[in-house]
C-alpha cells in the first residue's frame, strides 16, 4: 500500500490462491487458465501460490483453515478462493465467515448484471445492473447463540426476563445480532466512494428498520448522517433533495422485503445496494438468478483501508460434479476479473468479460446454461474456458 491507500501492484504480482472443494478441481484450472492468458495479453504475469482450506486442508494438515492459509492472505493482501466445505457437527461455523472475520474483510462485494445471451427467468434481465455492498462482520453471522436448553440459553433468558421484563419462551434457542455505528459506516462510506468514482445514479440502503428500530433502523440513521457529514459535495439524502439529487448521487433507503419485489418489478430503480450481512445474503442470491444464476456470480470480500481482498466463487461445493469436467467455472472466473479491476488491471479485465459475452453469444455453453437454450453447443468446462482463450 501508498501512503495515500492506493495499492502498489508489480507486473508480476504473487496471489495466493485455494483450489476450492468439490468442484473446485474443475473450475479453478478453467479460470486460471483463462486469467494467465488476459494478464500475459497486457505484459502481466501472475505467480500464483497455492494455499489450503477446507477438506484439502484438513486431509493434509488436521487443519480446515490452516495459520499459513490465513498468513500468506495477509501478507500478500490479495487472493482468490474456489468453494469451500463448511464442515457439519462441529469446527469451524463457515470457513468463508472465518476469512473475513480474521482479516476484517468487512465488505462483502457482489456485483450484479446479466450477459447477453444468459437464460433467464425473467422478461428483462437487461435491466438489472446492481452492485451490493453486504456488511461482513456483524449482524447474526457473527455467531454469538445459544442452544435450545443449554445453561447458557437458560440463563440468558432468565437474565433478559429479570433485568427488562422480556418474555422469551424458556424453550428458545437465543442469539445476539449486533449492528454498530463503525460498521455500518464504514460499509455505507465504501458504497459511497464507490458509487461516486464510478459514476453510478444512486445508493439504496436496505433494512428492516420498521421493525428493528435500533439495529437495522439505526443502519438507515447512521447513513444519512453519513452523506450530510463526508459527502455533502457529491451525494444527497432523498428527505434533503426531494429526489432530485441534480449531479450529486441519490441515497435513499427502502424496507428489505419490499425490496425483493422491487428488484423484480422496478430493477432499473437500484444502482448501489448497501446493506447488512442477512438481507445482503438473501439479495445477493435473489438477484443472480435474475441474470443466470449463482453459477456465474462473482463475489469479492474487501477492506478498503488496509487493502485486503479475496474473491471467490459465490456457489457451494457440488461434489457429486466433482471430477466430471463439467460446471461452469463463470462464478470464480468473473471474481477474477473483479480481483483485476481491484488490481487496477481494467484492460485485462474487460477483455475476459468481452471474451465470454462473445462465447455465451455464440452459444458455447456448460451444460447449466445449454439445458435451456436452442441451438446450443455443449461444452466440457475447460473447454468452456479454451473458447474464451480463443475470443480473448
Amino acid at each position: 500500500m501508498s501512503p495515500t491507500g492506493e495499492l502498489i501492484v508489480p507486473d508480476e504480482p504473487i496471489i495466493p490462491y485455494i483450489e476450492g472443494d468439490g468442484t473446485g478441481v474443475d473450475i479453478w484450472p478453467a479460470a486460471q487458465l483463462v486469467m494467465d492468458a488476459a494478464a500475459k495479453k497486457h505484459g502481466k504475469n501472475i505467480a500464483w501460490r497455492e494455499v489450503l482450506a477446507g477438506e484439502k486442508a484438513f486431509k493434509e494438515t488436521g487443519s480446515w483453515l490452516p495459520d499459513e492459509t490465513v498468513e500468506a492472505f495477509r501478507d500478500l493482501l490479495i487472493g482468490i478462493k474456489g468453494p469451500l466445505t463448511t464442515p457439519i457437527g462441529g469446527g469451524i461455523r463457515s470457513l468463508n465467515v472465518a476469512l473475513r472475520q480474521i482479516l476484517d474483510l468487512y465488505v462483502c462485494l457482489r456485483p450484479v448484471r446479466w450477459f447477453q445471451g444468459v437464460p433467464s427467468p425473467v422478461l428483462h434481465p437487461e435491466k438489472v445492473d446492481m452492485v451490493i455492498f453486504r456488511e461482513n462482520t456483524e449482524d447474526v453471522y457473527i455467531g454469538l447463540e445459544f442452544e435450545q436448553g443449554s445453561p447458557q440459553a437458560v440463563q440468558l433468558i432468565e437474565y433478559l426476563h429479570d433485568q427488562f421484563g422480556w418474555e422469551i419462551r424458556k424453550d428458545s434457542g437465543i442469539g445476539v445480532k449486533p449492528i454498530s455505528e463503525t460498521g455500518s459506516k464504514r460499509l455505507i462510506r465504501a458504497a459511497l466512494n464507490y458509487a461516486v468514482s464510478r459514476g453510478r445514479k444512486s445508493v439504496t440502503m436496505v433494512h428492516k428498520g420498521n421493525i428493528q428500530k435500533y439495529t437495522e433502523g439505526a443502519f438507515r440513521n447512521w447513513g444519512y448522517e453519513l452523506v450530510r457529514e463526508e459527502f455533502a459535495d457529491t451525494a444527497v439524502g432523498w428527505d434533503d433533495c426531494g429526489g432530485k439529487p441534480g449531479d450529486k448521487v441519490l441515497v435513499k433507503d427502502a424496507i428489505a422485503d419490499i425490496t425483493l419485489q422491487q428488484v423484480l418489478t422496478r430493477p432499473e430503480e437500484f444502482d448501489v445496494i448497501a446493506t447488512m450481512n442477512l438481507n445482503g445474503d438473501y439479495l445477493s442470491d435473489a438477484l443472480a438468478a435474475q441474470v443466470g444464476g449463482i453459477g456465474i456470480a462473482p463475489g469479492g470480500n474487501i477492506n478498503y483501508v488496509t487493502g485486503h481482498g479475496i474473491f471467490e466463487a459465490t456457489h457451494g461445493t457440488a461434489p457429486k460434479y466433482a471430477g466430471q469436467d463439467k460446471v461452469n467455472p463463470g462464478s470464480v472466473l468473473l471474481s477474477g476479473v473483479m480481483m483485476f479491476e481491484h488490481l487496477g488491471w481494467n484492460d485485462a479485465a474487460a477483455n475476459i468479460v468481452s471474451a465470454l459475452e462473445r462465447t455465451i453469444a455464440d452459444k458455447v455453453v456448460t451444460y447449466d446454461f445449454a439445458r435451456l437454450m436452442e441451438g446450443a453447443t455443449e461444452v466440457k468446462c475447460s473447454e468452456f474456458a479454451s473458447a474464451i482463450v480463443d475470443r480473448l
